[in-house]
């Protein structure tokens, strides 16, 4: 911890045990008596009224009226970042190592009173995240540092579910976390396009040096979901009406599928009508229809349900070899 931390440390013990000794601030903040005379000069020597009381029920404390409200965050500030950090454990956020130390702080610099109402409030909220590949937070610290450089990545992506692997150089504008999925957004210089890549789907990553110039207005959250959506605004060619009959349990899990998630345009209790990009339709859209089996019916167009009845007819021929 710097000087500058270990100072603002004490200033924050003082105003929340009231009153600590020389010794008890080295034993909390594990450091050596003769440092925390030092820092206490220091900041009584910045204008900081810090009074000494000696005698056996002697120590340091910081009077009453002196405000340094500043320094903290308010109960509800406390409670909000104590949840906050419920989120994003186990998210492969990059930067979990920092958080965890700052709401040590929050925690370390409160009274006991307020320690143990943080300790409920955090015990009161659970989040369970799908387990995270345990690379992405190296991943996710790289793609950070080449953003903040503006500086280009070769990059080897897995582009599918058939092994099938390019490389390619990336300038990478931003990342961005969806449905437990983390995602690097930017100008693909083998397709001369901005281009989407999931973080657990890069196999290997390499800074270039070369740096790159990102556009100013860009948002890398409004181009994830273009590319998911795979169209804008009310484009409508290009666009297919599919309609499906089917339990509202599963027609609710459909309809959070990111592809027909954007395309909804009409739902009732058990149906929901879609407009699906053709390229999409023939492609991705019937694995996953048919992971629903018989809970949904596909009614509409023709040539997408003869395409659900083909697969599964493979599927039954492979199985049966």
């Amino acid at each position: 911890m710097a000087k500058a931390d270990h100072m603002l440390a004490i200033l924050m013990l003082l105003r929340t045990r009231r009153k600590m000794t020389a010794q008890q601030l080295a034993e909390e903040l594990e450091i050596h008596i003769r440092t925390v005379y030092r820092y206490i000069d220091a900041l009584c020597m910045s204008g900081v009224p810090i009074v000494s009381e000696t005698g056996r029920d002697g120590g340091y404390f910081i009077p009453d009226h002196v405000k340094l409200d500043p320094l903290y965050f308010d109960p509800a500030e406390q409670k909000a970042l104590l949840h906050a950090a419920k989120f994003i454990r186990e998210s492969g956020y990059p930067q979990e190592e920092a958080l965890e130390r700052a709401i040590g702080k929050i925690k370390r610099y409160t009274s006991y009173a307020q320690a143990e109402r943080l300790g409920q409030l955090e015990a009161g909220l659970e989040v369970i995240h799908p387990p995270a590949n345990v690379r992405i937070s190296g991943e996710l610290r790289l793609l950070e540092q080449a953003i903040e450089a503006q500086c280009s990545l070769d990059i080897v992506y897995d582009a599918g579910y058939e092994n099938t692997s390019t490389s390619r150089t990336l300038d990478p504008y931003g990342i961005v976390h969806w449905k437990d999925k983390w995602y690097a957004v930017g100008y693909c210089r083998l397709r001369a396009a901005v281009r989407c890549f999931r973080v657990d789907r890069i196999r290997s990553m390499t800074l270039t040096g070369n740096t790159f110039d990102k556009p100013g207005t860009f948002s890398a959250r409004n181009a994830l979901l273009e590319s998911l959506q795979g169209h804008t605004g009310d484009l409508e060619e290009g666009l297919v009406t599919v309609r499906v009959q089917g339990g509202p349990q599963a027609l609710n899990d459909l309809c959070g599928h990111w592809m027909f998630g954007h395309s909804l345009t009409e739902r009732e209790k058990e149906l929901a009508v879609f407009k699906v990009e053709e390229a999409y339709l023939y492609t991705h859209a019937p694995y996953y229809l048919l992971s629903f089996g018989g809970s949904i019916r596909v009614l509409e167009p023709e040539p997408l349900r003869a395409c659900l009845a083909d697969i599964a007819a493979k599927l039954v021929e492979y199985y049966k070899s």
